[in-house]
């Protein structure tokens, strides 16, 4: 893996999407704010295209696309939005950090699953609960000829 550049969006300690392949555009917000709203582009669009990336292995590009397959375009990018606040630069790091919380959970992989058996005391307790049981229920029914 090459040297990780400062700017460089870091995923996870062993991933990280390189800056020059982030596009970032800048434009007008929506919502309240007044003149300021209506005069400066704060709001973030960032887009990362998971198919021409060089970041991800071959199998991690199948498991973005798969993943992702509904939040990408038809050109497989990943575009992320942000206008909370008036300021450009605090609206970049909420996109980055989405995009960031996007990608590290569609990378995720559980753990495979090794099949268990129960142990022979489990067995146990589950033959004596159910002799319990059926021992209750037996005392349920109607009074025999010698009750």
């Amino acid at each position: 893996m090459a040297p990780q550049d400062s700017r460089d969006l870091s995923i996870e300690p062993w991933f990280s999407i390189p800056e020059a392949e982030l596009g970032e555009a800048a434009s007008r917000a929506r919502g309240p704010g007044g003149q300021h709203v209506n005069k400066t582009n704060t709001r973030v669009t960032l887009r990362w295209n998971v198919r021409e990336s060089a970041a991800p292995t071959p199998r991690q590009r199948e498991r973005l696309l798969e993943s992702l397959g509904a939040r990408l375009t038809a050109q497989g990018e990943l575009v992320v939005h942000s206008d909370r606040t008036r300021s450009r630069a605090r609206n970049r790091e909420y996109a980055r950090e989405r995009i960031r919380e996007l990608v590290s959970k569609a990378l995720h992989e559980d753990p495979e699953r090794r099949p268990t058996r129960p142990t022979r005391a489990s067995k146990a307790r589950t033959r004596k609960i159910k002799t319990q049981r059926s021992a209750l229920k037996k005392m349920r029914g109607r009074p025999g000829e010698y009750d």
